[in-house]
């Protein structure tokens, strides 16, 4: 690779929560990391929800419980699809999507993280025997593999990943703090557009190279975390 650290720095922004969620458009995809609170971006989820203007969200994220910053989207009405894993504990959300205000595309976690790491990897679907023969598997291709039935199940893109780490140098290269790091390296790589939410930006070369996850060429802006 023959660019010098000056052009390294120049393809990754870095800005505020609300600069980075102003370049989000409407009636986007926006797959959002964490297991919980851990490893989730709250910082930029506060600034996603304050920037009221947009909606009609897709948002694919593992869990969308009832105490979810991300949460305040969906009585604001501004969510028309989720797709994640654990949805059970949020009954609002359940009982809109009964009443067919809201669209639930449930995916077991497994099936959930693996569709993700393809969607960034450019394979378009793929073969899983997780959840054949439950209602999971209703209305979609099945294949019999080693005497085995398996379902075939869509790989996830999104238009825009926000997802949190816990350094970043200033080429944009990333590491994760312990199990915060959960879904947010997949994510990165599966979305035109990745938004991270950093505890530190240090300079480029104090980063063990051994612990970068996600290199550079994956994030495109580094927005230093806030508590509030």
């Amino acid at each position: 690779m023959n660019d010098t650290i000056e052009q390294i720095q120049t393809k990754v922004q870095f800005l505020s929560a609300d600069e980075a969620i102003g370049q989000i458009p409407e009636g986007s995809s926006i797959m959002v990391g964490g297991f919980g609170f851990p490893g989730m971006p709250r910082h930029l989820s506060r600034a996603l929800v304050k920037r009221e203007e947009l909606s009609d969200l897709t948002i694919i994220t593992n869990s969308l419980g009832s105490v979810s910053i991300l949460n305040d989207l969906f009585e604001q009405n501004r969510i028309k699809k989720v797709v994640g894993s654990f949805f059970s504990t949020n009954k609002e959300l359940v009982k809109a999507y009964r009443e067919g205000s809201v669209e639930i595309e449930l995916l077991p976690q497994g099936t959930f993280t693996e569709a993700i790491r393809l969607g960034g990897a450019g394979i378009p679907a793929f073969f899983t025997p997780t959840a054949a023969g439950t209602d999971l598997a209703r209305g979609k291709e099945t294949r019999t593999y080693n005497g085995r039935e398996h379902v075939l199940e869509q790989s996830l893109t999104a238009d825009v990943a926000i997802i949190r780490a816990h350094k970043a140098d200033k080429a944009g290269n990333l590491v994760y703090k312990k199990t915060a790091q959960n879904f947010n390296p997949a994510m990165a790589t599966a979305a035109k557009l990745t938004i991270v939410e950093v505890d530190e930006i240090v300079e480029i070369g104090e980063l063990d190279p051994d612990k970068i996850v996600t290199p550079f060429i994956f994030v495109d802006i580094v927005v230093k975390r806030e508590e509030v």
